[in-house]
């Protein structure tokens, strides 16, 4: 099993990449969070996983051994392949990904390319309880968030507002205070409506 690759970045696209380990090319396949993350120096580290079908042999890249960890465990889940970890990973943070399946949020979940709402309950219902024990998360402080979070937007519907935009701003807001009270999301998601 290769588990890292140290070498000198070739190419670079959003999807892929292709590092140069002593004169060997090796193709790896990106999410977009490790595209963004990706050193401007030629010499990089990135940590793998290997993915063998009957037809095909394919190396992923991460960026980091977190975002590694939550491939494999979406991976582990029945109907869940390679490509649709791939395209969670890019559009959510890893972080992210754990904070919707610790805090049982389908929507978030399904709001993924290719994501209906069995294999969103199946992602929580096989790995809930993997993610709170495997990252060390409180439950406790995650339920809550989810409820301020619900909370506010009730609110904002109530004043007017579309929920799915009023949804973006008050996830931009909790991105940079997570423990933002019910009214300061109320009073930033007004100023940025």
């Amino acid at each position: 099993m290769i588990t890292q690759i140290r070498g000198r970045l070739v190419e670079k696209n959003p999807t892929y990449v292709v590092i140069d380990c002593n004169g060997v090319g090796y193709l790896l396949h990106i999410s977009l969070n490790t595209y963004s993350l990706l050193p401007s120096d030629e010499n990089i580290v990135l940590y793998t996983h290997l993915s063998i079908r009957e037809d095909a042999h394919t190396l992923y890249g991460f960026i980091n051994k977190v975002e590694r960890e939550i491939f494999k465990l979406l991976v582990s889940v029945s109907g869940v392949g390679p490509s649709t970890a791939r395209t969670m990973l890019s559009s959510m943070t890893s972080e992210e990904i754990q904070q919707a399946i610790a805090s049982e949020n389908v929507k978030l979940i399904q709001s993924v390319k290719g994501i209906g709402a069995k294999t969103a309950q199946r992602l929580i219902v096989d790995l809930k309880d993997k993610i709170l024990k495997t990252f060390d998360l409180e439950e406790v402080s995650i339920v809550q968030n989810n409820t301020n979070k619900e909370e506010a937007l009730s609110a904002l519907e109530v004043l007017g507002f579309v929920r799915k935009q009023a949804e973006k701003v008050v996830n931009n807001i909790l991105k940079g205070m997570p423990d933002a009270t019910v009214e300061q999301l109320i009073k930033q998601a007004l100023k940025n409506l």
